[in-house]
């Protein structure tokens, strides 16, 4: 007990002591067996409450929330002081109730990502001060982003692409049964997150590992911190792009930018032990199968119907790959994408949220059970992007895989690759920041009046004048593009302008208020969305006429090919979403 005789008892978990205020949807300090205490005293600071016009004394401890009990303090570690309830009013309108106006939970509509990141939010809000975050902080294993390969930052207020690699290395206790013996591990699970820009929807997107790509060269760090350069292949499996020949995590975003055309901002790297430790931190995932599986080769045995699995349990589930559809990967992806939407449900569920030992259990395990790239290696970046990712709504998380077909490249197919046909318009959706579901856009006034930019009167191509500047990093962009509009689109009023000052994400046409039936001309030629035309003032060309400037940016994919993304997945793309249950078969 502490010198003011009201502190916790040292063997108490100081996680036991943070619950969950029902009217506020946060967790505060209740500090449980109080001891005997002087005479109650009303607090100066808060006015007693009035009953029938008569002030009543309260104690301190009367209210499990917003007690004003000090905490014990241990050394070295900073315990933050427990909230106090406001002033409530001393004499509220007739049927109304006392107090605060009750707030929907916020802890109901927390959505818990695969990583056990959104963990990481409620304790590290929770208060339990700058000890317990530092000691989260010290669990996580952090590696260079070789390059360019990654973003050096996290921006809350853009879109973002999240890698998240599942590796089948052997390492950690526990693991000796997994994997290939000698191996340095492969891309086994490899899943894209595309969080939108407005957080009104996102989208998961499976990689197969017997997917056939190029790998490309790839800067990668060493374990001393020296850095070289491992050489790409060509025609190779997917899953090589990690671990083989000493390739590190950036080298798999590096191949999933080459044949995707995608930008990966963040990875996260998690061995077998992740699938164990966070499923057993929330006692288990529920799932589903249509017949019963015995499997020998993953050791899987689960009856037809629902059953809670977790440990080598979980892990078995993920791997098998003899179990469901044509014993093929792309049916073990599906049984994959089944698992984790149920884990996210029961990662947000109420046993979950409202347990702060659990809680506890679930952020150490995410912590320890994750590597990630340095710029988001931080407990409170990491905590950034789980409230970004919290914006999302279950319903409007979508779950697909690349579109493939069968290598044709081998007589009997073992191998696939991309649908020629398919994954193009399904990478230009993400690319594009466009929803595979029906959502109310957030920015839905600004849409409406980008796209209103498109409508009017066009002018003739022959009256089209435009100055072309070379912003995308493609050498050669702005010259290719001149000469398709002045040989293919009979724009002759055109020319190059060079580089742009620097390169930019988007590519943008500026014009003044009297020239915008050309930039519509020009947007309907090139394909521009709305969003690229930004009505500002002309420069003058080497003429000295008032003319448009096009900016080339890195979403520029050739001369004549549409900017425009589509507003749909291409029929027979197999999506799912994650707020409803299915079994897998």
């Amino acid at each position: 007990m502490d010198a003011h005789g009201r502190g916790r008892a040292d063997n108490i978990d100081p996680a036991d002591q943070w619950v969950l205020n029902p009217q506020t949807g946060e967790y505060e300090l209740r500090l449980s067996s109080p001891a005997p205490q002087s005479p109650p005293v009303p607090s100066p600071r808060r006015p007693a409450p009035r009953e029938g016009g008569v002030p009543r004394d309260r104690t301190a401890h009367e209210s499990g929330y917003g007690s004003e009990a000090p905490a014990r303090q241990r050394p070295g570690r900073d315990v933050p002081q427990p909230r106090r309830r406001r002033a409530e009013p001393e004499d509220p309108e007739p049927g109304r109730r006392r107090g605060r106006p009750k707030k929907k939970s916020k802890g109901k509509k927390i959505l818990a990502w695969t990583g056990g990141t959104l963990a990481f939010v409620i304790v590290a809000t929770a208060g339990f001060g700058y000890w317990y975050i530092q000691d989260l902080e010290d669990n996580i294993s952090k590696t260079a982003c070789g390059g360019d390969a990654c973003s050096d930052s996290f921006s809350a207020d853009e879109a973002f692409n999240l890698l998240i690699i599942g590796t089948d290395k052997r390492t950690g206790a526990g693991n000796a049964g997994y994997g290939d013996k000698n191996s340095p591990g492969h891309a086994d699970t490899t899943l894209l997150l595309h969080v939108a820009e407005d957080r009104s929807n996102a989208t998961v997107m499976s990689i197969p590992r017997d997917l056939v790509t190029d790998i490309p060269d790839c800067e990668t760090t060493l374990e001393d911190g020296t850095t070289e350069v491992v050489p790409g292949t060509a025609n190779t499996r997917f899953n090589e792009s990690l671990g083989q020949n000493g390739r590190d995590a950036s080298c798999t975003a590096r191949t999933v930018k080459e044949f995707t055309g995608i930008q990966v901002d963040h990875f996260m790297v998690a061995d077998f032990n992740a699938v164990k430790t966070l499923t057993a931190a929330i006692d288990g995932v529920e799932v589903c199968v249509e017949e019963a599986v015995d499997d020998p080769k993953s050791h899987l045995k689960l009856p037809a119907g629902k059953s809670t699995i977790q440990g080598e349990e979980a892990l078995a589930f993920l791997r098998t790959r003899y179990s469901f559809g044509n014993s093929g990967d792309l049916d073990r992806i599906k049984a994959q994408q089944q698992f984790l939407g149920s884990m996210m449900r029961k990662m947000s569920s109420g046993d979950t949220l409202s347990s702060p030992t659990k809680l506890n259990d679930l952020a150490q395990a995410a912590t320890k059970a994750l590597t990630v790239d340095a710029a988001i290696g931080k407990v409170s970046v990491l905590k950034d992007m789980a409230l970004e990712i919290n914006e999302v709504e279950p319903k409007n998380m979508s779950f697909m895989t690349v579109p493939v077909i069968d290598n044709p490249a081998e007589p009997t197919p073992v191998t696939v690759v991309p649908d020629p046909s398919k994954a193009p318009q399904v990478f230009q959706m993400i690319q594009e920041d466009v929803s595979f579901t029906e959502v109310k856009r957030k920015k839905k006034e600004q849409k409406d009046a980008e796209a209103a930019r498109l409508e009017g009167s066009k002018a003739p191509a022959s009256e089209v004048r435009v100055r072309v500047l070379n912003g995308s990093a493609k050498s050669g962009a702005a010259q290719s593009t001149l000469t398709w509009l002045q040989t293919q689109q009979g724009v002759g009023k055109s020319e190059n302008g060079g580089n742009a000052d620097a390169t930019q994400k988007k590519t943008t046409l500026e014009y003044a208020p009297d020239q915008a039936d050309q930039a519509r001309a020009l947007a309907a030629m090139m394909g521009l969305p709305g969003s690229a035309l930004k009505e500002g003032e002309s420069t003058e060309n080497a003429q000295g006429m008032p003319t448009m400037t096009l900016i080339l940016g890195k979403d520029f994919k050739g001369a004549g090919v549409p900017l425009t993304a589509p507003t749909e997945a291409p029929d027979g793309v197999d999506k799912s979403t994650a707020d409803k249950a299915q079994c897998a078969k």
